[in-house]
């Protein structure tokens, strides 16, 4: 009777072996997923991120820079003198978007446009990076004493760069950026039209709301090189709610690529340190 009933058993075992076979031949195969959050904000410290507002969105960016700190207490440390830029940067689809800033620094005007060329995606035939092309045009707006000598077409200045960055996992994210800036005017005839630089720059999560942050420009010899610095920035992003509030120190005084990759004076381990903030707050202007 025991063998009997072990053979009546067994085709209704091998019967729920082939339907449990063909719940997971019906299950859905592994999808392409879009990494996200690569950067928490459409900037890190000095450099842009890979990172744009979301179609329709309005982002408003307040970036602040004190004097430097070994400026002594007669200058509060630097908290007495203060450089600051606006800016309005808005998502024209979900890949492309177009940004206008002004700088008291040098009375700077700039706008840029950032296209999301190619985004990191887990799953089948996963895209190992994500890939932002970044242009800009900056222009100056001071009055120069022989303004014969300082037409418009001189007071311009072109960035390119190519945001090559990686999210390595939910708390590591690392970007590369291939840099071009381009001046229509240099002071003196050795001075380089064209400066090229490697930026590096990385986030690391080290609480649910807190990050670390990082970027670094590398000037490629050259009289640019000689005669100034690598920009250098360290930091940490606070997440609090609607808007990101950024706190950093770097040596460079200046907040767009203009300045900050082919004009950094400060020596950051000598104490040229210039301490700052940058507070970025999203708005809805066409919901999608």
């Amino acid at each position: 009777m025991g063998l009997a009933a072990l053979l009546a058993g067994a085709p209704a075992a091998h019967a729920q072996d082939d339907l449990l076979g063909q719940l997971e031949k019906s299950a859905d195969p592994p999808k392409r997923e879009v990494v996200a959050a690569t950067f928490k904000a459409t900037h890190i410290i000095n450099s842009q991120s890979v990172e744009n507002p979301g179609k329709g969105t309005m982002a408003f960016l307040i970036q602040h820079r004190f004097g430097t700190l070994n400026s002594g207490a007669y200058n509060f440390f630097g908290l007495d003198q203060a450089v600051l830029r606006l800016s309005f940067e808005y998502g024209l689809t979900n890949r492309l978007a177009v940004g206008v800033g002004r700088s008291s620094q040098e009375k700077t005007l700039d706008g840029f446009l950032k296209y999301r060329a190619i985004r990191q995606t887990t799953g089948p035939q996963p895209v190992p990076v994500s890939v932002t092309l970044f242009a800009s045009s900056a222009v100056t707006t001071l009055r120069f004493s022989t303004p014969a000598d300082r037409n418009m077409a001189s007071r311009v200045t072109y960035a390119y760069q190519a945001l090559i960055a990686r999210k390595f996992s939910p708390n590591l994210s690392v970007q590369l950026m291939p840099t071009l800036i381009h001046r229509n005017y240099v002071a003196t005839a050795a001075a380089q039209n064209d400066v090229y630089a490697l930026g590096g720059a990385l986030r690391q999560k080290i609480t649910k709301r807190t990050a670390l942050t990082a970027d670094y420009y590398y000037l490629f010899p050259g009289n640019t090189a000689t005669n100034f610095r690598n920009a250098l920035g360290v930091g940490v992003d606070l997440e609090t709610g609607g808007h990101i509030f950024q706190l950093h120190v770097t040596n460079s005084l200046g907040m767009t690529e203009k300045f900050f990759v082919p004009e950094t004076t400060g020596n950051f381990f000598a104490g040229d340190l210039y301490f700052g903030f940058t507070v970025a707050r999203n708005f809805t202007i066409r919901p999608h």
